[in-house]
């Protein structure tokens, strides 16, 4: 039994969101998860784009549809690349242990090819992680990197925690060691779906990086919290929250029976056309008080027209506009 043992407490609100998830899992798979691989499809896209967008790629789940699927897309070299890279690295999921540090170095080599010098091999120089010019996090020395992710993954193969806890504690040592040069919060995130994906097959489809990109501040404050108390609980507890709510939204969303069906328009997305092609300008909550529903059922609507190819976002997530395609 390894030594190694990550600071962490189990609270009653972990317990409490293991339960929930557990039910919610029961009614996503039933619901969808199993049963189309068009929606698998269509949440790979999504998990893929948020988890670029969180490290500033700006293609739209449009473009890298169009780049799943074969298509030119006019973007920056860098973007196009890491989403390629990406789309590999997912499909790999169903060959690799999570435990194997030769299986953890493949996948950084597949996630930052052509991005990085030297993918695939640890760091061997000290990093700090900045916001700004404000240093948040001095990551421990490179001299250490190697029995620290020894330690680490020792401790996954051999713990008996829940999966749900034991990914998400990793995913914070994880991204506390930084053990690459560059690419780490989006190895953080794979790795996390990849230790999921072992305890129920059906959670590689699960986009939860969708919903940490809509929280990305949070995501990055609760990082640092974690790093000055020197505990993960509040990490662990986000986590958790932000997959019971892939789940319900998840389940929230009607089945997908066919391509055809897919490419048709629901009322409420003709409506947010129509609004948008007066007001390209318009923000979700704008549109959510128009249409008498929630911000989030409305980003979903943006979601499934720029996979469809009716719209794309131009410019940043503020200030930016709409482009309705006709």
């Amino acid at each position: 039994m390894s030594r190694y043992q990550p600071p962490f407490s189990i609270t009653s609100s972990i317990l409490n969101q293991v339960v929930e998830i557990g039910e919610l899992l029961g009614h996503w798979a039933a619901h969808s998860g199993r049963t189309s691989p068009l929606l698998r499809k269509e949440n790979r896209i999504r998990t893929i784009q948020a988890s670029l967008a969180i490290e500033h790629n700006s293609l739209t789940t449009g473009q890298v549809t169009a780049i799943m699927e074969g298509k030119r897309v006019l973007a920056p070299e860098k973007d196009i690349q890491e989403v390629r890279n990406a789309i590999l690295a997912y499909e790999m999921l169903p060959d690799w242990k999570a435990w194997r540090q030769k299986d953890l170095l493949s996948a950084h080599r597949l996630l930052m090819t052509g991005l990085v010098n030297n993918p695939g091999k640890l760091r061997t120089g000290d990093v700090g992680i900045y916001r700004g010019s404000r240093l948040v996090h001095m990551a421990p020395p490179a001299s250490q990197i190697p029995r620290l992710i020894d330690d680490l993954l020792g401790w996954l193969k051999q713990t008996d925690l829940h999966p749900l806890i034991a990914s998400s504690v990793f995913h914070y040592e994880f991204e506390f060691i930084h053990p690459f040069t560059d690419g780490n919060g989006r190895m953080g995130r794979l790795w996390q779906t990849l230790i999921l994906s072992h305890w129920r097959a059906e959670l590689a489809w699960l986009p939860v990086e969708t919903l940490i990109h809509f929280q990305q501040e949070r995501y990055y404050q609760i990082l640092g919290e974690c790093d000055r108390v020197s505990d993960c609980t509040a990490f662990v507890e986000f986590m958790l929250h932000n997959m019971a709510e892939a789940l319900r939204e998840g389940i929230a969303v009607p089945t997908v029976v066919s391509e055809e069906m897919s490419e048709e328009m629901s009322e409420k997305e003709g409506a947010i056309l129509e609004l948008l092609t007066v007001q390209p300008q318009m923000t979700a909550a704008m549109l959510a008080s128009m249409l008498g529903v929630t911000p989030r059922t409305v980003e979903r609507y943006l979601r499934a027209l720029q996979t469809k190819g009716k719209l794309r976002r131009e410019g940043a997530k503020k200030g930016g506009n709409w482009q309705v395609m006709r």
